[in-house]
C-alpha cells in the first residue's frame, strides 16, 4: 500500500511540474510566435526593397548581381531572426554558441571558396564595367575573342574559328585589352 501511495504522489508531482512548466512557457511561446510573424513580414518587405532598389540600379542584363545580393541579405536576415528566436525561447547560450560557430564556419568556407569568391567579385566588376560588354573583341588571359557571355564566375569568349573559351573572371579582370575596331574588322572579313 505504501509503495502505491508513493507512486501516486510521484505521478501527481510530475503532472504538476509539467503543468507549471507549460504555464511558464506559454508567454515565451506567444512572444516567439508574434516575433516569428513580424520577422517573416519584415524580412519579406526588406528583401523586396533590396531587390527593387538593386533592380533600379542595375540593368536587366545584370540580374545575377541583384539575385546574389538579395540572397546574401536574406541569409543574414533569417540567421539573425533564428538567433533572436532562440534568445526569446530562453536558449540564449545556444544562440551565442551558434553565432560563434557560424562565424568560424563562414571563415573556413570563405577560405575554401576564395577563388570562387574572387571570380564572383571580378564578375560583378566586369558586369559593371562600361568598357567590357558582350560583342566586344578582347584579349584576356592570353586569349583573343569576342565576348559572348559575362557570368558571375566566368566569361565566354568566341574565338575566330568559332570555338568558345571559358575564362575565369578573376583572370579576365587582372588584365584584359579591348581590341580596336580596326583589328576586329581585319580579323572578320565579313565586316
Amino acid at each position: 500500500m505504501q509503495s502505491l501511495g508513493f507512486l501516486a504522489e510521484l505521478v501527481r508531482e510530475t503532472v504538476d511540474g509539467v503543468q507549471r512548466s507549460l504555464v511558464d512557457a506559454v508567454p515565451r511561446l506567444v512572444v516567439a510566435l508574434v516575433f516569428l510573424t513580424v520577422a517573416y513580414v519584415g524580412i519579406r518587405v526588406a528583401l523586396r526593397v533590396v531587390a527593387g532598389t538593386l533592380d533600379a540600379v542595375y540593368p536587366e542584363e545584370q540580374d545575377l548581381i541583384v539575385s546574389l545580393a538579395t540572397t546574401v541579405v536574406g541569409v543574414f536576415l533569417w540567421f539573425a531572426a533564428a538567433l533572436t528566436l532562440l534568445k526569446i525561447l530562453g536558449m540564449g547560450d545556444i544562440a551565442a554558441s551558434l553565432g560563434t560557430a557560424a562565424g568560424f564556419v563562414a571563415l573556413g568556407v570563405s577560405y575554401a571558396l576564395s577563388s570562387m569568391i574572387a571570380d564572383t567579385v571580378a564578375g560583378v566588376y566586369l558586369l559593371r564595367d562600361p568598357d567590357f560588354n558582350s560583342g566586344d573583341r578582347v584579349t584576356a588571359d592570353g586569349t583573343t575573342g569576342v565576348v559572348r557571355d559575362i557570368g558571375l564566375r566566368k566569361s565566354r569568349l568566341e574565338l575566330d574559328d568559332g570555338d568558345t573559351v571559358v575564362v575565369a573572371n578573376s583572370a579576365v579582370e587582372k588584365k584584359w585589352t579591348l581590341e580596336s575596331d580596326a583589328s576586329a574588322t581585319a580579323a572578320d572579313p565579313a565586316q
